[in-house]
């Protein structure tokens, strides 16, 4: 009887295990994450420095976030509680994005946001920063964790206690180890040409340049549909029109016209610096030195109704780059409300990033020049993930190719000097600029993520891009950008998509308290174990009690 009662005592915190074990820790939600970005520029360190996620989770308003992961909606992020979880020592940030980022509000949101995102871009952030879209599981966890804040006052401490020791948590895991460097990450420009009037090799070369690669806090989520989807587009639809004009002897300008898709764009266009090096460094003789009338880069030209042309110095009078300039001027005035500016920013040595492409040139004394609808080389939506399709214009981005085709081609012809009208006009109708192919290119690009670390050679972008290419232009081949290995000019890291695991845990209270509770049951067990000989004289006294009266 006595063997019986103790290993009934004994079973007892078993049987309790058995009841709340199961709910403590059991896998509640998997799903998809995107890391920030985290890179190496001429040695210096930017972004997100680790990728190992495995904390307990707190909402962004809790009062502890040490060695804890921060889980904060995109409305609710702001740059000082970005700055708050730095100094706590928090273990993590988990930004949740609503599903469609183009409705954004611009005044509350987008400035908001893109402060934050400056921030990661520019900072060297100690913990790792993911981002995932918003669903009901993710969206419900978060929303449990609010209500059971330990910011929540309570009537009483005992109160704040049961609160604290009842409620379910949750722990995310992260799959993938720690991040490195990608080795001998390739950067690619791919080149195409048309050639000019044929038996005289001593034309003239007009370089027209787009880079292709995005940049955002996300590498998996820059889309970069404006900055630089639109001058790719506009680069492609170019080439389509020049070639048409060019496939006839009698419509062959006295030019050669030279197409870059360069690489590396958002690394102070490493890609474009290569290249520069192939045909100026490693060449006893160079076409690019002596030939080159002038370089025109395409970026961002999605929206607005301005048209801004940023060169390093001010065009002097009698040079191709002036006679273009008049040209493009006086083509844009029959297209109200447009405005051309001129905006002259000379090259700053002491920054590591190149502003704009056109400077590349500008440092090897080649004219050159961008064309943006942007005034100033530093405005933040030229870096964010929330550059998507939806904020780009298809007919102002129709209307500024549009622009840029007819000045090029008033030039190349030697037009210049001749009074622009509609029936001077060269594109039209058949020839003319297609919207819709426009729009159907830039939903290409935008479907894909084309961070300079996530673009591959052999697939994906490149391969497709080379194919058009293929269509309308001639000689086309590769030039490939490698970091230098005793002291890179750029590193990229990998770790950048991972798969995060949500588990249902119970807080670090409630194992206290459940430990506290079976030390003292156990307590009572060993001291009733200890004095079972009094324990049963005294259920005996009180079962003969009665009998005897």
């Amino acid at each position: 009887m006595m063997d019986d009662v103790t290993e009934l005592l004994l079973l007892l915190p078993t049987l309790l295990l058995l009841f709340i074990g199961p709910g403590e820790v059991c896998a509640s939600h998997e799903f998809t994450a995107w890391r920030a970005q985290q890179y190496e520029l001429y040695g210096i360190g930017y972004g997100s420095r680790s990728a190992v996620l495995s904390a307990e989770v707190r909402p962004v308003n809790s009062g502890e976030l040490s060695r804890r992961c921060v889980i904060v909606r995109l409305a609710d992020l702001t740059l000082a509680r970005v700055r708050r979880a730095v100094s706590l020592a928090a273990a993590a940030l988990l930004v949740l994005l609503p599903p469609n980022l183009g409705r954004l509000s611009p005044e509350l949101m987008e400035q908001q946001f893109q402060e934050v995102e400056q921030e990661l871009l520019t900072a060297e952030m100690p913990m790792p920063v993911y981002f995932a879209h918003e669903d009901s599981e993710l969206l419900a966890m978060h929303k449990q964790l609010q209500d059971t804040s330990s910011d929540l006052v309570e009537p009483s401490a005992a109160g704040m206690l049961l609160r604290s020791a009842t409620a379910n948590g949750f722990q995310f895991v992260a799959s993938g180890g720690q991040s490195k460097p990608l080795p001998d990450w390739p950067i690619v420009s791919l080149e195409g040409r048309l050639a000019g009037l044929e038996g005289n090799e001593d034309l003239p070369t007009v370089v027209l340049v787009a880079h292709y690669d995005t940049f955002g806090v996300a590498p998996g989520l820059s889309f970069g549909a404006d900055s630089n989807g639109s001058g790719v587009v506009a680069l492609l639809e170019l080439a389509r029109l020049f070639s048409r004009l060019y496939a006839h002897q009698r419509t062959h300008a006295p030019f050669n016209l030279l197409f870059l898709f360069s690489g590396g764009g958002k690394f102070s266009y490493q890609g474009t610096k290569r290249w520069l090096e192939d045909n100026l460094d490693h060449t006893d003789s160079s076409w690019l030195q002596d030939s080159v009338a002038f370089a025109l880069c395409l970026d961002t030209l999605g929206s607005s109704d301005a048209l801004n042309v940023h060169v390093s110095r001010p065009p002097r009078d009698g040079t191709p780059i002036q006679a273009f300039l008049q040209e493009l001027e006086k083509v844009s005035s029959h297209y109200p409300p447009l405005q051309m500016t001129l905006v002259h920013k000379k090259i700053n040595l002491a920054e590591e990033l190149l502003c704009w492409e056109h400077e590349r040139f500008g440092l090897r004394r080649i004219p050159a020049l961008s064309i943006s609808h942007l005034d100033s080389p530093h405005r933040r939506s030229r870096h964010s993930i929330l550059d998507v399709g939806s904020k780009v214009n298809v007919k102002r981005l129709t209307r500024n190719v549009k622009v840029v085709a007819e000045a090029l081609a008033h030039y190349l012809y030697n037009l210049t000097g001749k009074e622009t009208t509609e029936e001077s006009e060269i594109f039209t109708e058949e020839m003319g600029v297609r919207e819709n192919e426009l729009e159907a290119q830039l939903e290409w690009l935008s479907r894909e993520a084309r961070a300079a670390q996530l673009v591959q050679p052999d697939v994906g972008l490149l391969p497709s891009l080379e194919a058009i290419m293929n269509r309308h232009l001639h000689e086309v081949h590769r030039h490939t950008a490698r970091a230098d290995k005793r002291e890179p000019e750029f590193v990229f890291y990998d770790q950048l998509t991972q798969v995060i695991n949500a588990y249902r845990v119970k807080p670090a209270i409630f194992d206290l308290i459940l430990a506290l509770c079976i030390a003292g049951y156990l307590g009572m067990v060993y001291i009733a174990v200890q004095n079972v000989n009094l324990l049963f004289d005294s259920l005996r006294r009180l079962t003969l009690r009665p009998k005897q009266q």
